[in-house]
């Protein structure tokens, strides 16, 4: 990616009104500087506020500027693969759209590609979010990177910088579940890390809830880790080993001490736990069924109310417009 100079910037939003106009305002200023041909791509997701109508006049002022726009909240990971999709220049920059990723950081993810790397992902050095989050995030980093059945980087999210090859494979594929940082992993290609100093939210509030990142994490973990669907086994094994243990002595008491093993307290505890696990187990598998249901159905990734993208770009796989 010696010398590219040509880049598209994913921004996915949904209801940022308060932030639109910094947050533009910034990336402008930052792509400017870079120089070169650029455009940014807007992907609103369903937005409920004035967003898109702010979209829209700066698409308006600026040529430069292209939106999606979704009938729905198809979700942060399914706006990130629509941008993808329109994504037309050599380099592709995603960020987030409440400026916790910085776009002031993107001339440093171009140096760095610009030494021969096919994808530059950030890295955060400090989240500034209350303890319990930052917590749950280091955990399930670590947790996942233990499991996973490909290296995926800790602390890593999806602000990051791709070349044309690498959007190319993510473009091509075809799943529905996706968890975008972990199959930029997969992908393979040269790729390295860029520590930057993730900022808080700048205005609203955050968008995901604890149950969405709950999701995320599913998706994350049942898309590249088939460990889950192993324990389960492991698990099975293990209560049937104590099982037979308690048969053997219950069949010695019986024969050798002439005892009817008392424990009727126990024997409840041990059927409620047993079956506790059983559900658990079940609920882990459905997981990994509900994800095949998903693909089956083969249902579009989005659907695309209103676009300023060109026709050749508006039609991605696994999208549906609306526009006639």
């Amino acid at each position: 990616m010696n010398g590219t100079k040509s880049i598209s910037a994913v921004v996915p939003l949904l209801n940022e009104s308060a932030v639109y106009s910094e947050l533009y305002r910034r990336l402008t200023d930052a792509l400017e500087r870079i120089g070169g041909d650029y455009e940014i791509i807007f992907v609103d997701d369903g937005s409920h506020d004035d967003t898109l109508a702010q979209i829209r006049s700066s698409a308006a002022n600026n040529p430069r500027v292209r939106y999606i726009s979704f009938s729905r909240n198809f979700g942060h990971q399914a706006a990130v693969s629509a941008g993808l999709e329109a994504a037309v220049h050599d380099a592709v920059v995603v960020l987030d759209g409440d400026l916790q990723d910085p776009p002031e950081v993107i001339p440093d993810l171009l140096s760095k590609a610009d030494e021969g790397w096919d994808v530059v992902y950030a890295v955060r050095r400090n989240r500034k979010e209350n303890f319990l989050i930052k917590l749950c995030y280091f955990l399930f980093y670590r947790v996942l990177q233990r499991i996973a059945d490909i290296q995926i980087p800790a602390d890593s999210g999806d602000f990051c910088l791709m070349g044309r090859s690498v959007v190319n494979v993510l473009k091509s594929m075809p799943e529905r579940n996706r968890y975008v940082r972990g199959i930029r992993a997969w992908a393979g290609f040269r790729q390295t890390a860029l520590p930057y100093e993730r900022d808080r939210r700048f205005a609203g509030k955050p968008k995901y809830s604890i149950g969405r990142y709950i999701r995320l994490a599913v998706d994350g973990i049942a898309s590249f880790s088939q460990f889950p669907l192993r324990l389960c086994g492991y698990l099975g094994y293990f209560i049937a080993f104590l099982s037979v243990i308690g048969v053997v002595y219950g069949i010695i008491s019986k024969l050798y001490f002439d005892l009817t093993p008392r424990g009727w307290t126990f024997t409840i505890i041990a059927i409620f736990f047993i079956g506790g696990v059983q559900l658990v187990m079940l609920s882990v598998v459905g997981a990994y069924i509900g994800r095949i249901y998903t693909e089956v159905q083969q249902r579009p990734l989005f659907v695309v109310k209103e676009s300023n993208v060109g026709s050749d770009r508006a039609e991605a796989p696994g999208a549906v417009s609306s526009n006639p």
